[in-house]
């Protein structure tokens, strides 16, 4: 197995530090506000790398944090006349409605900062302790002059990157240099306030992630991850915190993935084309959602509009339909036992696993993966008839389900039955196939058009009528 590691800007072939596990941290959000589209592409594209590790039998601790103390909350909270904690629960909880429409497995542990706090402290001290931080009137900096290897992730140039600031910025003074930045900081009136050693204050945003990653998942780990947005200055400062608090390398792979456009255009308030995961789900479900997400490679940027939802929504359709028809024909089959014919087609519907993993295996292709399913579609399609065994139909079933749920999708279909429709639909068909036996072929039609308009596609078989969606 391949990624591209941020770190070397290169595939590398993955080897994990202890045989058969992974230990993998993935920055999540800031809860101030419902996520947005922007928030889910990592959410969804990380769920779909541990995924597959798991599939490939790799036992897999995944942490992903929330940050719950921060300047957003602290303004929401004045604005709505209440405390920081009761926003950051409300979008916490309304964070996990988002995760798991989007099929999003919980992390193995989901770490907040304000329960933190204490560790935070501790690994700030001894940074100062090793001359890497220092503080000044109760404000605590990193020394990025310090650190020999500072922009190692992001390939920038320290002299260069404290020129350029010098030249943007006012110098701030307390500062040694202008890259410097905050470990802890003073409280101000109206905020949060925790008691340490430099004065009441609360932590700088970079030293969470470095702290939480080595109480769950040690010193070093196997897989930091995040959008690409987070590489520098987020990324490259918790190398910084870590590395020089740990004197061990911090993370041995870095995965970013890609932006996400509107229309083509950088998505933001201002522009009028910022869409938070909720309002998008009043017009495509979740799952459509995390297909469009996957039907991208993870660290190209996409593109969302209407029109590619719409397709993807299709696409979907299509591989919701085969599954249907599946379900159908294992219920329905007259034959038990495989044929001689299916039982040489079983090598064939293994390719397409193999096509699947070497897409997976080269840097997580979900593009490329979602083709071979695509080709499985197909090739289901053609080979569930009248004819077909149930032995060979639940093979084939098998093979879908194991390629499809590496990703995520389809595993949260509801039963026909439970669908409130569903009654009605089998009335309309009832009513049809009474109207063709009675010979009444205008009324089988007209009935026919009718689910046609509802969306329902019927087929009629040796079994009976079948009858899916799209």
């Amino acid at each position: 197995m391949k990624l591209y590691n941020t770190l070397t800007r290169k595939k590398e072939e993955f080897v994990p530090m202890e045989e058969g596990k992974v230990k993998m941290y993935v920055c999540g959000p800031t809860v101030y506000n419902f996520i947005h589209i922007g928030n889910a592409r990592p959410y969804v594209v990380f769920d779909t790398v541990r995924r597959y590790f798991e599939y490939k039998g790799y036992d897999v601790t995944y942490v992903q944090n929330f940050t719950d103390v921060d300047d957003k909350i602290i303004k929401k909270a004045n604005e709505e006349n209440t405390t920081m904690d009761v926003i950051a629960n409300r979008y916490i909880e309304e964070a996990f409605t988002d995760a798991d429409g989007l099929n999003v497995k919980r992390a193995t542990v989901h770490p907040r900062v304000t329960q933190e706090i204490e560790n935070i402290i501790k690994m700030i001290s001894e940074l100062i302790e090793k001359g890497y931080a220092y503080e000044d009137n109760g404000t605590v900096y990193f020394d990025t002059k310090a650190f020999n290897e500072y922009g190692k992730l992001s390939k920038k140039n320290l002299d260069e990157l404290i020129a350029g600031a010098s030249e943007r910025v006012q110098q701030d003074d307390a500062k040694k240099n202008s890259t410097d930045f905050v470990l802890w900081k003073p409280q101000k009136p109206g905020e949060p306030k925790w008691s340490s050693p430099w004065g009441d204050g609360r932590p700088g945003w970079h030293i969470e992630c470095s702290v939480m990653a080595k109480k769950y998942l040690g010193e070093t780990i196997d897989i930091h991850a995040g959008g690409e947005d987070l590489i520098f200055p987020h990324h490259e400062n918790e190398i910084a915190q870590s590395e020089c608090c740990n004197g061990k390398p911090f993370a041995r792979y870095w995965l970013h993935n890609g932006f996400i456009t509107v229309d083509n255009e950088k998505m933001s308030k201002s522009a009028g084309n910022f869409f938070t995961v909720r309002d998008i789900v009043a017009h495509f479900p979740y799952e459509v959602i995390r297909f469009f997400i996957l039907n991208g490679h993870y660290r190209m940027p996409i593109n969302f509009s209407d029109e590619l939802m719409k397709s993807c929504q299709n696409g979907l359709e299509r591989i919701k339909n085969c599954k249907n028809s599946l379900v159908y024909y294992i219920d329905n089959c007259k034959k038990a036992d495989m044929t001689e014919d299916e039982e040489k087609q079983l090598a064939e519907i293994d390719k397409f696993r193999v096509q699947f993993e070497e897409a997976m295996d080269d840097d997580f292709n979900t593009a490329d993966a979602i083709t071979a399913i695509y080709e499985l579609v197909r090739f289901i399609n053609k080979s569930i008839t009248d004819e077909v065994s149930k032995a060979f139909a639940e093979k084939e079933m098998e093979m879908f389900n194991r390629l499809t749920s590496v990703l995520g999708l389809l595993e949260k279909e509801k039963e026909k039955t439970e669908d409130p429709d569903t009654a009605m639909i089998e009335e309309l068909i009832a009513k049809r196939t009474e109207a063709k036996k009675n010979k009444d072929f205008a009324t089988a039609d007209a009935i026919r058009e009718e689910l046609s308009q509802m969306g329902i596609t019927i087929k009629d078989t040796r079994q009976g009528v079948q009858w899916f969606r799209g």
